[in-house]
């Protein structure tokens, strides 16, 4: 498994926390121009890639938000739908 690959793998284990706070770190460093050229192009290859995975674990939050079955008074739900990424 190549460099990429295995990074890309790891990101399934990556909270969204942890993702954006290196996702904020490679935008400070690119943005300071501390990089090479080289480095600045893998830099931008892992942000888009951990971009990527913040938006997708924001969509899987909004749509377990959006299965919740809030009752008219404002009480807890009794039920809620399972979430399925695969939905």
């Amino acid at each position: 498994m190549n460099d990429t690959a295995a990074k890309s793998a790891s990101l399934e284990k990556v909270t969204f926390e942890d993702a954006l706070q290196e996702l904020e770190g490679i935008v400070a460093s690119l943005e300071r121009g501390e990089v090479s050229l080289d480095d600045a192009i893998a830099a931008f290859e892992r942000g888009t890639q951990l971009k990527s995975h913040c938006q997708a674990r924001l969509e899987e939050a909004r749509m377990k938000v959006e299965q919740l079955r809030l009752p008219a008074d404002g009480s807890s739900p009794d039920s809620a739908v399972p979430f399925s990424a695969e939905d």
